[in-house]
């Protein structure tokens, strides 16, 4: 056997149960991941969007009954939904900015930079969602 055989690294399979609680993701991957999921939650929260577009636009007695559905008792679920909203949009336009930004300046695209961008990502987009959730729960 030569010497670089021997040297070669070893690639296994990822036991689901064993490895993955265990395994530390960088965050540059927790922000693509999250991009993702606010991708999909914006897509299936869309007849919701829709539908509060089209009750806070048509006349004043449907934006009156659009009003009274985050009043009422089940008032709290609505507005987890548009918190979950708020949330999905502004992570997936701050995620999508740092790959643009990333496209454009190659020299943006390396280790310490994406974890860096990352992390910034995660922080804004969590600073607004809590600042504007607080607005939609009346607290200011």
């Amino acid at each position: 056997m030569t010497e670089q055989s021997k040297q070669r690294p070893e690639f296994r399979n990822i036991n689901l149960l064993k490895d993955l609680p265990t395994y530390r993701m960088a965050p540059a991957a927790w922000v693509s991941i999250l991009h993702r999921v606010s991708g999909l939650l914006m897509f299936l929260l869309l007849p919701f969007i829709i539908w509060m577009f089209d009750k806070s636009l048509s006349s004043e007695i449907s934006f009156d009954a659009f009003t009274s559905v985050f009043a009422g008792s089940f008032g709290w679920l609505a507005k987890l939904a548009c918190l979950a909203l708020i949330w999905a949009y502004l992570h997936h336009f701050c995620a999508g900015v740092r790959h643009l930004v990333m496209d454009v300046n190659h020299h943006a695209a390396n280790k310490q930079t994406g974890k860096s961008t990352a992390l910034t990502v995660l922080v804004i987009s969590l600073a607004l969602t809590a600042a504007l959730g607080a607005k939609l729960f009346g607290l200011y």
